[in-house]
């Protein structure tokens, strides 16, 4: 039986994961907007993927969901800044059982989601792929990972998680269900804020992080605070979390993290829900975090 997608934020993410279920058959709605939303209603989506390219046409796309009916699941794939307002334009499209699952960087989406949308709908959910609009109605896949990751936030993965894992799968996907939905995100925000917030601060990407010694000495101070700061607030992560973290940057081909090329681009930042974050929840949990304080200091003005 097919099932009804909403892909909020019809980006590189979200634009990747809503072609490859349209062309596994899924009923799929991009809601997007300006000249990516026209190109697309015009010429489908085209996805410069790692094997084969592929399009999807037509595909059905608008930047209004209230003329929509509610669909079994929403990814949420905008920006962290823009979460509050997507889920109050998405309200028309949540139903008594719809699922609407977070794919944003950082630890709160869930939260905001759920702060508007109501409770019993939202899963919080972790992304591994690197894709990017390298035009209007054209996506590239930049990594081989199509690694998406989700599950309840109170407790082990339901039924309702697993259909969507199995749809998922069926189009090709590496989908995985979470049992521990807190741990998953976190392990994912240590690296995220650390690399992102480094970068940043010193515009280079993260070979330099990896290469200089009192870069390196930074680093491994911002991925601690991180991980101190998760534990204080009760998240299970690996006691050998922060060694995961340095082994990864050992191990990959530097990268520049999303919100370096936005600041390079001089686009809106995230970084108050990443080492902002950081460094609110510290207050919260009474651990300092003098790192990303002062990372999130320097890039408040961008």
């Amino acid at each position: 039986m097919t099932m009804r997608f909403a892909i909020m934020g019809a980006g590189g993410v979200g634009g990747y994961y809503g072609a490859c279920l349209t062309r596994a058959g899924e009923d799929v709605t991009f809601i997007a907007r300006g000249a990516h939303l026209a190109a697309m209603q015009e010429k489908g989506l085209l996805i410069r993927d790692r094997d084969d390219d592929f399009t999807v046409t037509p595909v059905t796309a608008t930047d209004d969901p209230a003329t929509f009916e509610p669909v079994d699941t929403v990814l949420m794939c905008v920006k962290l800044y823009d979460t509050e307002f997507s889920a109050k334009l998405i309200q028309p499209l949540v139903g008594p059982d719809t699922v609407v699952i977070t794919l944003q960087n950082g630890v709160e989406a869930p939260e905001i989601v759920e702060s508007v949308i109501g409770s019993g709908h939202t899963l919080g959910g972790a992304t591994y792929i690197s894709a990017t609009i390298t035009k209007p109605g054209t996506i590239r896949r930049n990594n081989d990972l199509t690694h998406i990751e989700f599950g309840e936030m109170d407790g082990p993965a339901t039924d309702r998680v697993h259909k969507v894992v199995e749809v998922f799968k069926a189009a090709g996907l590496d989908a995985r269900p979470a049992d521990d939905t807190a741990a998953l995100l976190w392990s994912k925000f240590v690296l995220l804020a650390a690399n992102s917030g480094m970068t940043s601060l010193i515009r280079q990407d993260t070979g330099v992080l990896r290469d200089d010694p009192v870069i390196r000495e930074a680093h491994t101070a911002a991925l601690a605070e991180v991980t101190t700061v998760g534990r204080a607030l009760g998240v299970n992560l690996a006691k050998n979390i922060e060694q995961r973290c340095l082994d990864w940057l050992d191990q990959n081909a530097p990268i520049k993290p999303s919100l370096l090329v936005d600041l390079e681009a001089g686009n809106r930042l995230e970084v108050g829900w990443l080492s902002g974050a950081v460094h609110r929840l510290g207050q919260k949990a009474g651990v300092p975090t003098p790192t990303h304080a002062a990372i999130y200091a320097a890039l408040r003005p961008f």
